[in-house]
């Protein structure tokens, strides 16, 4: 049965059926049964299929487009461009790939601030500290290995040059979702060649140069750029 217009317009149950189709349509795109260059059903197909009204399926496609999956193409509808590895569902059960997303853009709002903060407030233990932790994220990354735990590392001294608690408090109430959204680039990163970790690294290195300057802006933008390419890396194809 389809769930009412007037129902949609919760804010909060419109935005959870809006990533139900979200993660319906991404979920399709990667095991092949929404080819890639294929179109995708119509919006009134959708919507029928999935028991919403076509406006949360047009903002789940919106998102899609954000996300470079899908493209419109005036009058032949919307197609298929970009299909992300399977890996993607090994470390995300299928309808938390919209959380997964969203955790990122949460990030990007507090540790770009982080950043920043850090910036102006580190002293030199912490800077020091800071600079261990990327040295050891570039030690296993070069070695070929995970680094999941020295990616979470690092970003936990950002936080803490920032010298302000709540931000690693934050960061610890969303611990588990962090570790899903880095496990699941580190996997990717893995399997891609050696130049998506040396960008990986690059971004990292960015980060500690503009906040050892103390580079405010410098800083936010870094860190909001690393964590934005995180985010849509989770959509680069894979091998089938």
């Amino acid at each position: 049965m389809a769930v009412s217009d007037d129902t949609e317009d919760r804010g909060t149950f419109k935005g959870a059926l809006n990533d139900r189709v979200y993660d319906y349509i991404v979920s399709q795109i990667v095991v092949g049964a929404f080819a890639l260059n294929a179109r995708l059903p119509t919006e009134m197909q959708l919507a029928e299929k999935l028991s919403v009204s076509r406006p949360v399926v047009r903002q789940a496609l919106g998102r899609l487009k954000d996300d470079g999956l899908v493209v419109s193409r005036q009058g032949a509808g919307t197609f298929v461009v970009r299909r992300p590895a399977h890996q993607v569902f090994s470390f995300a059960d299928v309808g938390s790939i919209a959380d997964i997303q969203k955790c990122f853009v949460f990030r990007m709002a507090v540790e770009s601030e982080a950043a920043a903060l850090a910036a102006t407030e580190h002293d030199a233990a912490s800077l020091q500290h800071l600079e261990q932790a990327l040295g050891d994220l570039e030690r296993v990354l070069k070695g070929g290995t995970g680094g999941i735990d020295e990616d979470i590392a690092f970003h936990q001294a950002v936080a803490a040059a920032a010298d302000n608690r709540f931000f690693l408090s934050t960061m610890a109430a969303v611990a588990s979702q962090i570790r899903v959204g880095i496990s699941l680039n580190r996997s990717l990163t893995l399997q891609q060649p050696a130049s998506r970790r040396s960008a990986v690294l690059t971004e990292h290195r960015a980060i500690y140069e503009a906040i050892a300057s103390r580079d405010t802006a410098g800083a936010r933008s870094a860190m909001h750029q690393h964590l934005e390419n995180a985010r849509l890396r989770i959509f680069e194809g894979g091998e089938f």
